[in-house]
């Protein structure tokens, strides 16, 4: 009997991925892809320096992580994503789960 998959969407901050897929080496993910993104969230239109420089940011540099889990241990998969990831501060990224995804071709 089939289970079907879940998929995690993580987008986070750039210099959290390398933690993210380390934690994930030996996670029970069936597939994993990568991308570099850009966004904003509650965030949005908050001034930053840069230079001395006052600028505005209105699309941030995000990754976003495409994960596919087996239905029954997605839960643990999440766990690694949020404990590696969350640190409290805003804009520290969103994390989203989609049901029924199509089986894997392999």
């Amino acid at each position: 009997m089939d289970i079907g998959y879940k998929q995690i969407l993580v987008v986070l901050r750039p210099h959290l991925i390398e933690g993210l897929l380390e934690e994930l080496k030996f996670a029970p993910i069936e597939a994993l892809t990568v991308k570099e993104v850009k966004g904003f969230g509650r965030q949005k239109n908050m001034l930053d320096q840069y230079s001395g420089e006052e600028f505005e940011l209105a699309f941030l540099p995000k990754v976003e992580l495409s994960i596919w889990v087996d239905a029954l241990r997605f839960e643990e998969v999440l766990e690694i994503v949020e404990a590696t990831c969350k640190t409290g501060r805003m804009g520290d990224g969103k994390i989203m789960v989609v049901d029924g995804c199509p089986t894997p071709l392999s």
